[in-house]
C-alpha cells in the first residue's frame, strides 16, 4: 500500500443524472423528512465527536492515574499473591511527618505512625470492621528491612507508633502482622496534606460535636453542634486530643472513627462508588496524596477494593479498638493489650467471623 495520500482534488465528482419526473424542492413543498435526516446525521456526527473526546480524556486520565498510583510505592516484605475474592485486610497509617507539609505544621525531625487502623472486609462483602491501634500501645517490633541496606534489629515493648522509624511504614506493617497474626496484603499511608486534600475532594465531612473543643496545643477550636469539616479544620479535628476527654489517644481515636464513618456514609450516599467520574476524582486525590503498597497500584485491584466497600452496608460496619489497659509505674500512661480479648478479636477476624463490641470491650 502506498504511503502517499490520495489527491481527492484531482478527481471528478460524478453525480447520478437528475430524474426528470422530480422537480427540485421549493419553499412550501419540501420533503418533510429532509431536515430531520439532516439533523440526525449532524447528531450522529456530534455524538461521535463527543464520544471520541470522552474516550481520549478517559485514556489520558487513566494513564495519569496509573502514573500517580505507581509513584513512590511502599515495598512490603512477604506479601504474595492476593485472592481478591476472599476476605480483604487493609492497613491504613497516618504519618505525622512535617517534611514537605508546610511551615504551619512546624519542623519536627522524627516521624511517627500516629494513626494505625486495620480495615477487614468479609468474604461475602456484607460486613466490615475497623480496628484502631492506640499510638501508646506497647508491642514487639520484629526485625525490619532497612531501605538503605541490611536490617533493623527486633525490639520488645516499644510504642507501636515508633515502628515507622525502623524501616518506614513497611516496618509498621510487619509489626501489626506479627501482633495480630493476620496477613495484610494492602497498605496505604496518608500525611497531613493528604487528609486536607481528601476531605476537600468529597466536599467536606459532616460530624456532630457534643461539646466545644478548645485545644491550644494543636490550635484547634470549634463549637458544639453539626459541622461540615474540610481542609485544615478536618485535619485539626483528627489531630486534637488535648481538647477532648482525658486528653489521651483513646479519646482521639473516637474522633477519628467518627470522621471515618461519616466519610464512608457520604461516599456511599452520594453514589461516588457507583459513579466513574466521582470515583476517578476521589481516586486521583488519593493517588496524589497517599503512598500505596505495590499490591494496591493496579487499577483493577483498586476497582475491586472500591466494589467491596460499595457492597458493605453502613449498618454492618463496626468500629472498635484493641482492648487495652493503662499501665502505671515506670511505664505510666502507656497501654498494654488485654491478651485474651485481643486474641479473640483477631482470631475472629482471621477466621472471617463476625466481631461484636460486647466481645471486645476496652477496660
Amino acid at each position: 500500500m502506498s504511503d502517499q495520500l490520495p489527491n481527492f482534488a484531482s478527481r471528478r465528482v460524478i453525480r447520478p443524472p437528475a430524474d426528470p419526473k422530480k422537480s427540485p424542492p421549493r419553499h412550501g413543498n419540501q420533503d418533510p423528512n429532509f431536515n430531520r435526516r439532516k439533523y440526525v446525521r449532524w447528531g450522529f456526527k456530534g455524538l461521535a465527536m463527543v464520544t471520541g473526546a470522552v474516550l481520549a480524556v478517559a485514556g489520558v486520565s487513566a494513564f495519569d492515574l496509573y502514573n500517580q498510583l505507581n509513584r513512590d510505592n511502599i515495598v512490603l516484605a512477604g506479601v504474595g499473591d492476593v485472592d481478591l475474592n476472599g476476605p480483604l485486610n487493609i492497613l491504613v497509617v497516618g504519618s505525622d511527618t512535617r517534611a514537605g507539609q508546610g511551615e504551619e505544621f512546624g519542623q519536627v525531625d522524627s516521624e511517627l505512625a500516629d494513626v494505625i487502623m486495620l480495615l477487614h472486609i468479609s468474604k461475602d462483602r456484607q460486613d466490615a470492621v475497623v480496628v484502631s491501634f492506640p499510638r501508646d500501645l506497647l508491642v514487639s517490633i520484629p526485625e525490619c528491612p532497612n531501605p538503605e541496606g541490611g536490617t533493623y534489629k527486633a525490639k520488645s515493648r516499644q510504642q507501636i507508633n515508633s515502628s515507622i522509624g525502623y524501616g518506614g511504614v513497611a516496618c509498621t506493617h510487619l509489626t501489626v502482622q506479627e501482633f495480630t497474626g493476620l496477613e495484610i496484603p494492602f497498605v496505604a499511608m496518608i500525611d497531613f496534606k493528604g487528609v486536607i486534600e481528601m476531605s476537600n475532594a468529597v466536599g467536606g465531612v459532616e460530624v456532630v460535636i457534643d461539646k466545644p473543643i478548645s485545644d491550644a496545643y494543636s490550635n484547634f477550636y470549634i463549637d458544639a453542634g453539626t459541622h461540615t469539616l474540610m481542609g485544615t479544620e478536618a485535619l485539626g479535628f483528627l489531630r486534637t486530643r488535648h481538647g477532648i476527654g482525658d486528653g489521651s489517644d483513646l479519646a482521639r481515636i473516637s474522633n477519628q472513627q467518627l470522621f471515618l464513618m461519616s466519610l464512608f456514609n457520604k461516599i456511599k450516599d452520594d453514589g461516588t462508588l457507583n459513579n466513574p467520574l466521582r470515583l476517578y476524582s476521589l481516586s486521583n486525590a488519593a493517588a496524589r496524596n497517599m503512598k500505596l503498597s505495590e499490591s494496591m497500584t493496579d487499577l483493577g485491584t483498586m476497582v475491586t477494593l472500591a466494589g467491596a466497600m460499595r457492597d458493605v452496608d453502613s449498618s454492618k460496619m463496626l468500629f472498635t479498638q484493641v482492648p487495652t489497659k493503662v499501665l502505671s509505674g515506670a511505664e505510666e500512661g502507656r497501654l498494654e493489650a488485654v491478651s485474651e480479648q485481643a486474641q479473640t478479636l483477631f482470631r475472629n477476624i482471621r477466621n472471617d467471623l463476625p466481631v461484636t463490641l460486647e466481645a471486645t470491650p476496652t477496660p
